[in-house]
């Protein structure tokens, strides 16, 4: 007999996501007391305590654990289901998450919106965070597509390159060096570098180019997101390596410059990726047909 409701599973996903009554309250548009008193119901139907609260934080029990897998599995057929059936009369509804490295957000809420006008049912929520991040919620399968730079080698996902991600090298607009044809590299070594924090694909690739330069940076400032970098750029607080996306307005507006150095900008890749073994619902199959239609060639070296 099943002792509980899908959305009792469905605020429990929250809460164990969230580690947080409170913020799995504004996920899920409802009141804490109201998913308090659910995920007690959930405990009451099993039996079993779900959660430790030591001190200020929440943990999952053993028996929480293999609730959040289950309800997970669960939800996500659910939800297949219904988009399935939806899609069998001619309609495309349901609910799409992507999750995306920061750099992401300059150039995909343009491919967003010409998917959401073409499947107006479908509704999408969309996490921004870091790379390490972005890797933690694909290899838990928490959301039906990620984007981000290359996934790790360890990782088992299906990857599919979409697009270039040409790494440049910055200055302020009006840097001694800015203007000067084909530096070499070695003679930015004595410059101060401002950097994405480690664990950053950005940060990464800049890295693997000093080493294969036989350099190190001189890493005056680390900081965890573009516009922070940019903006110290233009302080002339250092040079800054970031991906070609996210300059496109600066440069245009003369606040920020490309340099023209040997062996920029680093080519790099897009990539679309989900844990290889995972049924896409409708709604992110379309989505990355539309993604890849809409980039076609836009992967090539």
């Amino acid at each position: 007999m099943i002792r509980y409701t899908l959305r009792q599973l469905q605020v429990f996903r929250a809460v164990a996501s969230h580690a947080s009554y409170t913020r799995a309250a504004e996920e899920l548009h409802l009141t804490q007391p109201a998913v308090f008193a659910q995920v007690k119901q959930l405990e009451d139907a099993l039996g079993l305590p779900l959660l430790d609260r030591i001190g200020k934080r929440l943990f999952l029990t053993e028996a929480g654990r293999a609730v959040v897998e289950t309800a997970r599995e669960t939800l996500e057929g659910v939800e297949r289901l219904d988009m399935h059936l939806a899609d069998l009369q001619g309609l495309r509804r349901g609910r799409l998450r992507i999750a995306i490295v920061s750099t992401v957000q300059y150039f995909l809420p343009r491919l967003l919106g010409t998917f959401c006008t073409e499947n107006p049912g479908i509704e999408i929520a969309l996490t921004v965070t870091n790379r390490e991040t972005v890797i933690a919620r694909l290899a838990a399968n928490e959301d039906d597509l990620c984007i981000l730079g290359q996934p790790p080698a360890g990782l088992d996902v299906v990857a599919t390159p979409f697009a270039r991600n040409p790494i440049t090298l910055l200055a302020r607009g009006d840097h001694p060096l800015a203007g000067q044809p084909a530096l070499p590299f070695a003679r930015l070594a004595a410059e101060p570098f401002i950097l994405r924090e480690q664990g950053s694909g950005t940060r990464a690739a800049a890295e693997r180019y000093f080493a294969d330069c036989g350099l190190r940076p001189r890493v005056r400032m680390e900081l965890g997101s573009n516009e922070a970098i940019k903006e110290a750029v233009v302080a002339g607080l250092g040079l800054a390596i970031l991906s070609q996306d996210t300059i496109a307005e600066d440069v245009a507006t003369g606040r920020l410059v490309a340099l023209d150095v040997q062996g920029f900008p680093l080519m790099r890749v897009w990539n679309v990726a989900y844990p290889r073994g995972k049924h896409l619902s409708v709604a992110a199959s379309a989505f990355l047909d539309h993604l890849i239609d809409q980039t076609r060639g836009a992967a090539a070296p």
